[in-house]
């Protein structure tokens, strides 16, 4: 197909930035999990599980703790689903692009936090940071994606395995953008978590700073693009929505 037949994609829908996301939310895990009481905030199976075995034990109190960062996450879900129509209602921008501001706003947040400060004040932010973004990002180019956590690219991976087996049988090679692209952002996912590691164990809680540049940049793509490339598709939803 000619490059100028093939349909626009929407600069939050591009590749590069759901690989540049998902880095991030890496480093979060490493960062929450190293530095901020061996936890991971990216998603809240574990936050659940951890609630149930509490009940099961009879502590009680130690059960209700767990609502905060559940809570939190639904919180971000809550606001992701309703704020994108009135930002773009009010403001010369997408809903992506506000979440984005916000995301690099909380991460100057934590990493100006000093380094007494109570360890759930980092882990309820990314909760609720982490659920935004889950929820607002959700496909590039065609593909579904989970940009917080690696569980569905694990699984997506191995479903793909099984269509390559089936190809043997069929000749039908379509199924391999989509496995290619799932391996792809789960590298990503864990260069993320490497990056953040080596970065925690040498300036500590200051590492999430770094977070900034890859935030900055997508920013200012996506600001760019609001303003100028895209003004008049502002209307338009991102797919997935």
């Amino acid at each position: 197909m000619e490059e100028s037949a093939r349909p626009y994609v929407l600069v939050c829908e591009r590749i590069w930035l759901y690989r540049t996301l998902t880095a991030v939310a890496g480093f979060f895990g490493a960062f929450t999990y190293l530095l901020r009481g061996n936890v991971f905030c990216n998603a809240q199976t574990g936050n659940v599980v951890l609630m149930g075995m509490a009940l099961g034990s009879g502590q009680w109190w130690h059960a209700l703790y767990y609502l905060i960062p559940i809570s939190a996450y639904i919180g971000g879900a809550f606001l992701s689903e309703i704020l994108p129509t009135p930002v773009k209602r009010h403001l010369p921008m997408r809903w992506e692009t506000m979440l984005i501001a916000i995301e690099i706003a909380a991460v100057l947040f934590l990493g100006l936090l000093p380094e007494s400060a109570p360890v759930q004040i980092s882990q309820v932010t990314i909760n609720f940071i982490a659920s935004m973004q889950y929820n607002t990002f959700r496909q590039s180019e065609g593909v579904s994606m989970a940009t917080t956590f690696a569980t569905n690219h694990i699984r997506q991976i191995g479903v793909g395995l099984a269509h390559e087996l089936r190809r043997l049988r069929t000749g039908n090679p379509a199924h391999r953008k989509k496995l290619l692209t799932h391996f792809e952002i789960l590298l990503f996912f864990f260069a993320g978590t490497v990056v953040g590691t080596v970065a925690c164990n040498t300036i500590s809680g200051s590492a999430i700073l770094l977070a900034l540049l890859p935030l900055g940049i997508i920013f200012a793509r996506l600001l760019h693009a609001d303003l100028t490339t895209e003004k008049a598709l502002l209307e338009k939803k991102p797919a997935g929505h």
